[in-house]
């Protein structure tokens, strides 16, 4: 415990265990907790919950920035706590509480949840688990790792919790920019012209009168799961980089390109590592997440500056920039998601977007979230958010897995996230199809030349000769559309 870190002496006797803290909330609660992308989550109050339901039964409903680490929502699910869950998560076993029915699951663009919580569509929060790293004289709160949607639980929420990480040097006041926009009819222009700009304050406002108890953790984020590169997220990156080469070569873009975003995970990773060794220099990102390949790229010289709402890196990567924080710290800033997924700011910025598919098919549509139609993986996360707004959007996705056996290219999508009116360019590591300024018919073609497996490219260039012949804007058989996934259930394998 140190005192040190409450600079507000007249909350010091609000310090109270977890299991304490966790006694706060009572059934059918709106709570609302940091975390985005594991990075900033409750480390002791939510799981101490958990413990608590195994005796003593609850619901509530849980709102956060996004995904918990640590296993959090997994322990929730399975003690039987939530009721409903907003607005994504990537937990296995809260997946299948989701994929049965046991927990209610709304999966909502990143941007939203803030928007609907200020504008008063949700019910309201009545307590809000929040991880600081401190704790100002003004009653203001430090964030740590990731801002989400701390800064709305903080102002709406009817009572707060706070946990207080040690294990989070104190170092990290200054990194943050928190920003609200104004309510409804009357909101200004947010101000960010590049991702660089800082146009709030460095603490979360918080009224003292609030916070109904004070938790001390230690623990770290849930550290990352770093793939290296393989043959597949190679090829993929490598036709991105080649797209960027030629668009710089038509003088549509410079050698720093635009501000850039990607999508979590080993494809992101894979695609923004490629830049190491490119020509490319002077790159901005405007993001959701930083991962370790952000800051390789900062490390190498190659980016200037990344703006996002989270910090998700491996153990080494953590070990890195938080023992060299004023290294880092004039080259990243981290925001509420309500304003580093603000469609506007996406807009203005002329971001290029780079996200992940599950599947797409030969038109452009993109299913980012649900296996064959009706089981939800993640969620939409921020994508949609990037997808519609950014000055490209682009969906990466192998061509074929399990042994080939699934096309990741189909005749239609079993689950649309994205429609084909916001997607420019999609790629597979068998190579990329630029969408831009095409047709229906133009594109199919397009897709079926550049994106499908090898396996899959008759059978789905018949699909689109037999459709055509029928005629129609946007050819189909309806009775073959998924004709794929049926056969994938019943046989095992797309293939025909």
């Amino acid at each position: 415990m140190s005192y040190d870190r409450i600079k507000l002496k007249s909350l010091h006797d609000k310090i109270i265990t977890a299991e304490q803290a966790a006694l706060l909330i009572k059934n059918g609660m709106i709570v609302g907790s940091s975390g985005f992308t594991k990075a900033g989550d409750s480390k002791v109050v939510l799981p101490a919950l958990a413990d608590r339901a195994k005796t003593d039964p609850l619901k509530i409903t849980l709102i956060t920035g996004a995904s918990l680490g640590h296993g959090t929502d997994g322990k929730l699910a399975e003690a039987g706590v939530l009721a409903k869950r907003m607005p994504f998560q990537v937990d296995r076993i809260l997946r299948n509480k989701i994929n049965v029915g046991e927990v209610l699951f709304i999966d909502q663009h990143l941007s939203e949840t803030a928007e609907l919580l200020h504008n008063k569509n949700l019910a309201a929060v009545d307590i809000a688990v929040l991880e600081v790293a401190a704790i100002e004289a003004d009653g203001s709160i430090i964030p740590t790792t990731s801002v989400g949607n701390s800064a709305t639980f903080a102002a709406l929420a009817k009572q707060v919790i706070l946990e207080i990480n040690t294990a989070v040097p104190m170092e990290i006041r200054g990194i943050h920019d928190i920003y609200q926009a104004e309510d409804y009819p009357r909101r200004n222009v947010i101000p960010i012209v590049a991702p660089e700009n800082k146009i709030g304050r460095k603490t979360i406002a918080l009224d003292p009168s609030k916070v109904v108890g004070i938790v001390f953790t230690d623990i770290e984020d849930s550290p990352a799961d770093i793939a290296e590169p393989d043959a597949k997220t190679t090829a993929i990156a490598s036709h991105i980089l080649n797209f960027f080469e030629k668009e710089v070569e038509m003088g549509h873009l410079s050698s720093s390109l635009l501000p850039l975003q990607a999508g979590i995970g080993k494809v992101a990773n894979a695609v923004l590592m490629g830049f190491k060794d490119s020509n490319f220099r002077n790159l901005t990102m405007f993001s959701e997440v930083l991962q370790d390949s952000t800051f390789d790229l900062i490390d190498a010289g190659v980016m200037d500056f990344a703006s996002a709402s989270s910090i998700t890196v491996s153990k080494p990567c953590y070990d890195r920039v938080f023992g060299n924080l004023d290294k880092y710290r004039d080259k990243m800033v981290l925001r509420p998601q309500n304003i580093s997924n603000t469609p506007g700011l996406i807009r203005r910025l002329g971001v290029i977007a780079i996200n992940t598919a599950i599947e797409f098919d030969i038109y452009g549509n993109v299913n980012s979230t649900h296996i064959s139609g009706t089981n939800i993986m993640n969620g939409i996360g921020g994508s949609g958010d990037f997808a519609r707004n950014a000055y490209l959007s682009i969906f990466v996705t192998q061509a074929a897995s399990k042994d080939d056996r699934i096309s990741h290219v189909l005749p239609m999508v079993s689950h649309v996230d994205h429609t084909e009116h916001d997607v420019d360019i999609l790629v597979t590591d068998i190579g990329l199809a630029d969408l831009r300024g095409l047709a229906p018919r133009e594109r199919a073609q397009v897709i079926i030349n550049n994106c499908v497996h090898p396996d899959y490219k008759e059978q789905l260039q018949s699909y689109y000769d037999r459709a055509s012949e029928r005629g129609g804007h946007t050819p189909h058989i309806l009775e073959e559309a998924f004709s794929w996934h049926i056969n994938l259930r019943d046989q095992g394998t797309m293939k025909k």
